[in-house]
């Protein structure tokens, strides 16, 4: 059996559990970059797959602005 107690451990700088406000910082940094990455992510996967096309579609003259209708 061992016999460490919480005392003999020496307290670290740079652990981030060791600071509250470094932990916090780290956390936000952390959550904000990974929003961040992930929002431009889905733009890009959007980007990528957007329709583009690639034939001239021609609209029938009765759905315009102005319609044109044969006369009878």
């Amino acid at each position: 059996m061992s016999h460490f107690n919480q005392d003999e451990f020496e307290k670290n700088p740079v652990d981030i559990e060791y600071s509250k406000p470094s932990k916090s910082r780290f956390l936000f940094v952390l959550g904000f970059f990974s929003l961040f990455l992930f929002a431009v992510g889905c733009n890009y996967g959007l980007w990528t797959r957007s329709f583009k096309s690639t034939e001239k579609i021609e609209v029938p003259e009765s759905t315009m602005a102005d319609p044109k209708y044969k006369a009878q």
